[in-house]
């Protein structure tokens, strides 16, 4: 390993399994102190467990590095809060937040009720929001008072936020509305040396492994498998290192790609100068619709 995050505190949500895990154990390799955190909770978000952080942060010790666990529930403020506090608490600084924590509930949406709606929001998108919130206020702290951060902050988002999927519409809108807040993170924070990013992650975890048991299965594909989520972990340590200056993007990772996407952005325009009817309107649709590049299918669809 190069090093590459050598002195640098990360604090890693959802990181007892899956991505998370594999992106604690990435950036410990590259010499980071890790905040492992994790409620523990099961697929659904049902139950907690301190053991899945305590495993992972054992196992960086284990390899010579540096580790701590946490339990705090980062959809709370008070928990978004002592998350911070651990890491300036164990090591002094916090240098880059990966926000990965999440889980599933999927339903149609004649079928999905509003627990399942308010459950999938609150972990995704509030936290997100709340450990990204309070570890902003202590990086602006620290630039007035003259210690300017050169911090990184990495957001996990989903092709099912960039282009919606079948049967997870809660999931999709929390997936979406994180790349809206990565966006206005970046413009906000950059004065205060914080760069924020977007990352739209495929691999197998306990939440995806049904989605990929026909890419799993696929033959031909040798001694590498594509699906691993330690595949995905490189390019969340780059973005999370002092090498990073870009801000305000969002990748896609899946096996050996990656992606930058574009995102919205406009296409072929109508000006009429003046209302339109609504009949004029259709007319227009329909001409600009013919110049337009089609979407990308539903996942699912």
């Amino acid at each position: 390993m190069t090093g590459l995050c050598s002195g640098r505190v990360v604090v890693v949500t959802g990181a007892g399994r899956g991505l998370g895990r594999a992106h604690a154990l990435a950036f410990a390799a590259e010499g980071a102190r890790v905040v492992v955190n994790d409620l523990g909770v099961a697929v659904d978000g049902a139950g907690t467990s301190a053991g899945p952080a305590e495993q992972v942060a054992e196992e960086i010790r284990a390899l010579g590095g540096e580790a701590v666990a946490s339990g705090d529930d980062v959809a709370t403020a008070e928990g978004a809060r002592a998350l911070v506090a651990t890491a300036l608490g164990s090591f002094g600084r916090l240098d880059t937040l990966v926000n990965n924590a999440g889980f599933l509930r999927d339903r149609m949406l004649v079928n999905l009720d509003e627990d399942d709606w308010d459950a999938v929001i609150r972990v995704h998108l509030r936290g997100h929001f709340l450990p990204l919130r309070h570890a902003a206020a202590h990086w602006r702290a620290e630039a007035k008072a003259g210690r300017a951060p050169d911090a990184r902050v990495v957001n996990t988002s989903s092709g099912a936020g960039l282009l919606g999927s079948v049967g997870q519409g809660n999931y999709s809108a929390a997936k979406a509305g994180i790349l809206g807040l990565t966006l206005v993170a970046a413009a906000e924070l950059a004065r205060y040396g914080v760069l924020v990013n977007a990352l739209a992650p495929a691999a197998r975890t306990r939440m995806t492994e049904q989605a990929f048991a026909a890419a799993m299965a696929a033959p031909g594909a040798g001694d590498f498998d594509a699906m691993a989520p330690d595949n995905v972990s490189p390019l969340v340590v780059w973005l999370g290192s002092a090498a990073a200056t870009v801000t305000g993007r969002v990748f896609e990772a899946e096996g050996g790609r990656i992606t930058v996407m574009e995102g919205w952005r406009p296409g072929p325009t109508a000006d009429k100068g003046a209302r339109w009817t609504p009949a004029e309107a259709g007319d227009a649709v329909a001409k600009l619709l013919a110049e337009a590049e089609p979407p990308q299918p539903v996942y699912g669809s």
